[in-house]
């Protein structure tokens, strides 16, 4: 029978290979992108603006720590988070490094909440606004991950594409831009173009996986 330390040893090592995938900050941004749905290694690649072979490096260790898995169609090698939990894991992340390191919030501060007055607005706030019909939800996220899901009714409008497509907005109605989660710029970007042409736009708090993990509808396709 194993003694008590050697059972310790061996448990808390298996604890650790979590903590050495999450050890990069790039393979962090991989499980961010992950979460807005199923991805090539190119397209995570050109994402996080790392070469093919590194980000590979990247998502075997992720694979080992069974973060995430991966299927093969033909050529190309697409992946995904293994499950739910690997998204709250995230998310706890997140919420921890916000509330106990300073450096995230004036980080936060500096290139999100310093270029924008406006408060976000909360998932509570934008569904009441959808109920009464008074507001204009618009995807700022690449069309293929507006595809795998996205708001109920949202309009479809990846941010390089805003400026030429501003026409297909109402102005009648205020407009709610979100894009991947909390600290997408997307959705920074969006709004201010947005108000630069007349638009009463603001931007949502969170993306559209939190938007899932409330257990709120989802659509996909176009």
């Amino acid at each position: 029978m194993a003694s008590h330390r050697e059972f310790k040893d061996a448990l808390y090592a298996q604890f650790a290979r979590i903590g050495h995938a999450l050890s990069s900050p790039k393979r962090i941004e991989l499980i961010d992108l992950l979460g807005q749905g199923e991805k090539t290694v190119e397209q995570l690649a050109e994402s996080i603006a790392t070469p093919i072979k590194n980000t590979s490096a990247h998502l075997r260790v992720l694979r080992q720590a069974h973060l995430v898995e991966a299927r093969r169609d033909g050529t190309y090698v697409y992946y995904r988070l293994a499950d739910d939990e690997v998204f709250r894991l995230l998310k706890s992340l997140e919420t921890l490094g916000h509330s106990r390191l300073a450096d995230v919030q004036h980080v936060v501060r500096m290139y999100l909440d310093g270029h924008d007055t406006l408060e976000p607005v909360t998932f509570k706030e934008l569904r009441h606004l959808m109920r009464n019909g008074d507001v204009t939800v618009v995807d700022v996220r690449p069309a293929e991950e507006y595809e795998a899901g996205h708001i109920p009714g949202a309009l479809s409008l990846p941010v390089s594409e805003l400026k030429r497509r501003l026409r297909e907005i109402p102005k009648g109605k205020e407009v709610i831009a979100y894009c991947r989660g909390r600290y997408c710029v997307y959705s920074l970007e969006a709004v201010t173009l947005l108000r630069k042409h007349g638009y009463d736009a603001r931007r949502a708090h969170e993306g559209l996986p939190d938007w899932r993990a409330a257990g709120l509808p989802v659509e996909s396709g176009v």
